[in-house]
């Protein structure tokens, strides 16, 4: 059994991602810390350190939150860029370069993506473009880890469970069972992979 940290466990990602890590100690993180063990804001280094110190001994550090900024390119100011940036892009980056200090050998960080990079829609150029940002990453710094930790993203299309509140944004689009999206995340965490990007499409 693997203590894992998930961040943003009440949010509809999250909630898939529990779905996958069933078997192990699950220790839980959100931005208002409503509902959860430990609250956390991403953008925060001091609130980063904080919670990982705080948590203690821990193998894997899984994210489902980044929040992003929706509107045209033309209209999208550079405060909604910066927005995006810190928290899906920034932030995530700093959980694992912060949580690589405290981690234990041979652990994991499961970051979070999303389909719009590779298949866009309108509104979503922020959304997209750090997703992008984020997949290239894991690539990227996996060949760099100290210890054996490994690195991935998920990168999963739209959630059955969230398809009410996203369907209309995105026509044409598949969704997915989050159950399916929380073996992405399994996969992920108790497989051998680094430098992934897990993609659950339809």
């Amino acid at each position: 059994m693997k203590t894992i940290i998930l961040i943003g466990a009440n949010g509809k990602m999250g909630q898939a991602a529990l779905t996958g890590l069933g078997k192990h100690k699950v220790i839980t993180a959100g931005r208002s810390g409503d509902n959860c063990d430990y609250q956390v804001d991403i953008t925060s280094e001091e609130s980063l350190r904080k919670l990982y110190k705080d948590v203690g001994h821990f193998d894997a550090v899984v994210n489902t939150v980044g929040v992003c900024e929706y509107a045209t390119f033309t209209e999208m100011t550079e405060q909604q860029w910066m927005s995006t940036v810190l928290s899906k892009m920034m932030g995530q980056i700093n959980i694992v370069r912060i949580g690589q200090e405290y981690i234990v050998d041979n652990g994991s960080f499961t970051l979070i993506t999303g389909i719009l990079n590779v298949k866009p829609i309108p509104f979503a150029i922020a959304d997209a473009t750090t997703s992008g940002a984020i997949d290239t990453f894991v690539k990227c710094v996996a060949f760099e880890m100290p210890r054996g930790i490994r690195v991935n993203s998920i990168n999963p299309t739209v959630l059955e469970e969230a398809w009410e509140v996203y369907g209309e944004m995105m026509p044409g689009f598949q969704p997915v069972p989050g159950t399916l999206v929380g073996k992405a995340f399994e996969r992920s965490v108790d497989g051998f992979v680094t430098g992934q990007v897990l993609f659950v499409d339809a």
